[in-house]
């Protein structure tokens, strides 16, 4: 695999960004010029983009998939237009996959691009799948925020002042208004059931981890409509432990 550092001037974030990008050694020897199948791999609260690769072997788990990995930084935006911040939504759904494909072969098919991601980034990956089943085959969510009504409404580990006004800063001053809006996977996974395509859906929590009864409300959820889902849990907390076990359980899943 080749690692790719990219720094770019982000014209949505009107500031400088950078994500890593793994590519299979081949890609810049083989003249055809092939589009790779590309994996979006999302990161959580408080980490960025290289913590993918500082934590996990996912490098060595894609090698010989054939599949490019793109890993963008989103700081602590929740994958979405901040109320008062960067328009991160935006970034990662639309100038992200631009960019990337407009750097690398890689292909625009929805049957070759998949996302997956952990704790903010399982929310942002289930969030881009169930917003646009066009586009993504599959999305996984490994120990994510999926139920974001209540991860910015009730208290937890880190449910502060502090940890409240960011909330704010992402979604506004009224958080009861997540519900029901478009920054609420339950509103975009209602819409995705009557997509023609939808993604199919893999989501996994530790049953240690803080979120676990978050995952379960969600999981119940989704089975309730007509969606692919595949639920997986085991011991485990909120560590990279656990992430770094379950990723390869996902590539697996994932391009079966």
């Amino acid at each position: 695999m080749i690692l790719t550092e990219v720094k770019f001037f982000s014209e949505i974030l009107g500031m400088r960004s950078t994500m890593n990008v793994l590519l299979p050694q081949q890609a810049l020897a083989d003249k055809t010029k092939p589009s790779y199948r590309t994996l979006y791999l999302l990161h959580g609260h408080s980490d960025d983009h290289t913590a993918w690769q500082r934590w996990t072997s996912i490098e060595r788990y894609v090698e010989g998939l054939n599949i490019a990995v793109v890993m963008p930084n989103v700081h602590l935006s929740f994958y979405t237009d901040m109320a008062h911040g960067g328009r991160y939504w935006t970034f990662v759904s639309e100038e992200v996959p631009a960019l990337a494909r407009s750097l690398f072969p890689l292909s625009a098919a929805r049957a070759d691009n998949f996302v997956a991601g952990l704790s903010m980034g399982g929310y942002g990956a289930f969030k881009l799948a169930l917003a646009h089943p066009e586009r993504f085959a599959a999305a996984a969510s490994l120990s994510g925020a999926v139920d974001i009504r209540h991860v910015v409404n009730e208290d937890g580990p880190d449910r502060d002042e502090a940890w409240l006004a960011g909330m704010r800063n992402i979604f506004g001053a009224d958080l009861k208004q997540v519900a029901d809006s478009q920054n609420d996977l339950r509103t975009l996974a209602r819409s995705a059931a009557k997509a023609a395509e939808k993604p199919r859906l893999y989501q996994c929590c530790g049953t240690e981890d803080f979120l676990y009864q978050n995952n379960l409300s969600f999981r119940d959820f989704l089975r309730g409509l007509p969606l692919d889902l595949t639920y997986e849990e085991g011991p485990g907390e909120h560590t990279w432990a656990f992430w770094d076990k379950m990723i390869q359980n996902v590539l697996t899943w994932m391009v079966k």
